[in-house]
């Protein structure tokens, strides 16, 4: 594939504006999503918005911005919200055990900067194995780079992207409003529980829509296993009534997602472990060759020879020499906060810190590669950091629990403090690889982007602390208004641990389902079959609930019956464009909403805010003459008042099927558009 701007031709990237803009946006926006994360346990994916307001801000006279300048702002800005979540997975668990009573600024900020850069660092090697090699498909980095392009196009290419956008932002605004944010039933069956469910998000249609039907195939199978297989079987196998009992509830909703997240999730973190050991087994030639390209391109410039600037990371030299730098200063302040912060001291204290600083580098560039593994299968707003953040979590406390000795609630805060470096790390990961293959698209220089990221992460690094005391002093970090759902599991898995009570059976089937997957796609490779079984997208299925894999196979499928009905899906597909929109319109929605809802907006307002696009819109469409647009949202408006009225009434369930009925609608308009829609160079 040919990047948009050629190699051969060279662009102004770290520019002054471009620095600055990128800076205050990781600050902003990695501030709101340490709110947002502490309220609902989940960060909003921020490259997409940072573009959009990067060529808003960015569009004339001095001011006006290249594409790849752009690509920067959206690069450092994106770091913050991926930081945030690193920051507030981990982090809180401390305050929630009882062990701090306030977030101390230095450690804070110290574990957050560099814990989050060794995730850059950690991706410069493996990103020619990712995006060059096995060609991932990177979605939201898919979506990112079409609003790029077409913010730089504009006009034909422009116009789906739009299109997508409004439907997207106008489903988000209606989503929790209308109806609910999914569509879920469950009874209990003879001594068991059968559910069902579906989140109702047209990003996640999109998702599935942009890395196709054999990715969504198998999101959904790890899905299934988790939800119609591992939890009626262990309910079914403990006795309902001891279940109840344990959990305190008998609704069948509830209980089922307390067995999903108390037992179930561990199961797909023993997945993720051997399918990210495997991945990186299977990769290890791209891998290496990316090593020793890096020291050969190191070589090279310093002979004076010209590298392919699309091709151009930062130098491996350069790349090993932060990583020590980053990991001995990380190790000895580890070191000092046992002694001080911990009442871990003497030999006990230098086995912790040995055992942390070879955590920090081994695992930590284990998790790093393996988050940015499934940032290319399913994005990084559903990647699975608390997933991988739990593999570590384990690995890590036992450890430090039977090789150094430590037990008790000491050992379960030195295990959370190596976990938050390690969680930062996958968090800015996933991220940098969705910003690289963005890059790889629109055509930039890598080198670049990574030094932003690091910029970025830096920047927002200095803001962790003080946001998290002002909302702990506000609400209370645990309490009904930040419940902090993220830390609290981390909390308890570690101390879990030490006290003996984790239920690692369950880690150990994850692990038999991984090899399971691994020995199937062997075969299928060997009999060189076009449907394959990767083990990682099982995994993020099993880890996630089945509700975010329903809408990703629904795209997966409409995608397939494009590519059946076209014959060929070219790299400028109308309906990768406007499932980017999508993606867009929600992730940009999204952030609006969380501003509203900081502001004590009400539900009806956010609402009517969505009402009010969508009437807008319909009446620029229709001048436009774009006859496709103007019937879809008209409907999505329909769809969405009759939704909200049987909401105030207090019907069940019809609500939610009629957004499901709507998301449908929304990748019907996709389906249509490519296959109807033109643009210059697609078929």
């Amino acid at each position: 594939m040919r990047p948009y701007i050629p190699p051969e031709k060279s662009l102004p990237e770290i520019t002054i504006k471009a620095i600055i803009l990128g800076i205050i946006l990781a600050i902003v926006l990695g501030a709101a999503n340490v709110y947002l994360g502490l309220y609902v346990g989940m960060t909003v994916s921020a490259s997409i918005p940072a573009a959009v307001i990067s060529m808003a801000i960015l569009r004339g006279g001095r001011l006006r911005a290249n594409i790849l300048e752009n690509n920067i702002v959206q690069t450092a800005a994106s770091s913050g919200e991926a930081l945030a979540a690193g920051v507030i997975f981990t982090i809180p668990a401390l305050v929630l055990m009882g062990y701090w009573t306030k977030f101390p600024y230095a450690i804070v900020t110290i574990i957050a900067a560099l814990g989050g850069s060794l995730g850059t660092l950690y991706t410069i090697i493996t990103r020619r194995a990712f995006i060059v090699e096995e060609r991932l498909p990177y979605p939201e980095g898919t979506a990112c780079a079409d609003v790029l392009i077409a913010g730089d196009k504009g006009g034909v290419y422009a116009a789906p992207i739009l299109y997508g956008g409004i439907l997207g932002a106008v489903y988000k605004f209606f989503t929790g409003r209308a109806w609910a944010g999914s569509l879920e039933a469950a009874k209990f069956v003879g001594g068991s529980l059968a559910f069902f469910g579906s989140d109702l998000s047209v990003a996640l249609g999109a998702v599935g829509y942009i890395v196709g039907l054999n990715i969504a195939v198998l999101v959904f199978i790890g899905g299934a296993i988790a939800w119609f297989i591992l939890i009626p079987a262990y309910i079914a196998h403990q006795g309902l009534s001891n279940v109840i009992s344990t959990y305190g509830t008998d609704n069948p909703i509830d209980l089922a997602y307390s067995v999903w997240s108390a037992k179930i999730r561990l199961v797909g973190a023993g997945t993720m472990l051997v399918g990210g050991l495997w991945s990186i087994i299977k990769l290890r030639k791209p891998i290496a060759s990316g090593i020793k390209g890096g020291i050969k391109a190191a070589k090279m410039k310093a002979a004076g020879e010209e590298i392919l600037r699309t091709e151009h990371d930062m130098p491996m030299t350069y790349t090993l020499a932060l990583t020590m730098a980053f990991v001995i200063p990380l190790a000895v302040f580890y070191w000092y906060i046992l002694d001080k912060y911990i009442g871990v001291t003497g030999g006990t204290s230098v086995g912790s810190t040995v055992v942390a600083a070879i955590v920090m580098l081994i695992v930590g560039f284990l998790a790093s590669s393996i988050a940015a593994y499934l940032a290319g299968i399913v994005g990084s707003s559903n990647n699975p950091v608390s997933g991988i953040t739990i593999m570590t979590l384990i690995l890590t406390a036992l450890l430090l629990k039977y090789a150094v000795g430590l037990s008790g609630i000491e050992g379960a805060a030195a295990t959370i403090l190596v976990a938050a470096v390690i969680c930062s790390a996958a968090a800015i990961a996933g991220d940098v690889m969705q910003d690289l293959a963005t890059g790889h698209i629109v055509g930039a220089t890598p080198w670049k982007q990574q030094a932003m990221e690091i910029v970025g992460t830096f920047a927002a690094a200095f803001v962790m602390a003080p946001v998290l005391n002002m909302l702990h002093q506000a609400y209370g970090i645990g309490s009904k208004e930040l419940p902090a759902p993220q830390a609290n599991l981390m909390a308890s898995i570690s101390k879990g641990i030490f006290e003996g009570t984790l239920d690692m059976r369950m880690f150990a089937i994850g692990i038999i389902i991984a090899i399971i997957f691994i020995v199937m796609d062997e075969i299928l490779a060997m009999r060189k079959s076009r449907f394959r079984t990767p083990v990682m997208p099982v995994a993020v299925g099993i880890y996630l609930p089945i509700g975010l894999a329903v809408p990703i196979l629904i795209g997966g499928i409409v995608r397939y019956i494009v590519e059946r009905r076209k014959k060929a899906v070219s790299e400028v597909d109308p309906g990768v464009v406007s499932a980017a929109g999508l993606i867009a319109g929600e992730a940009l929605a999204g952030i609006a909403i969380a501003g509203l809802v900081i502001s004590a907006i009400t539900t009806k307002w956010i609402f009517l805010v969505g009402v009010l696009i969508a009437v807008l819109f319909i009446g620029i469409f229709a001048v436009k003459k774009a006859k496709m647009p103007t019937i879809m949202t008209t409907l999505f408006l329909v769809l969405g008042g009759l939704a909200y009225a049987a909401t105030k009434a207090g019907i069940s369930y019809l609500p939610e099927i009629l957004g499901f009925i709507t998301m449908l609608a929304s990748l019907y308009f996709v389906h249509e558009l490519a296959i109807k829609y033109k643009i210059e160079g697609s078929s």
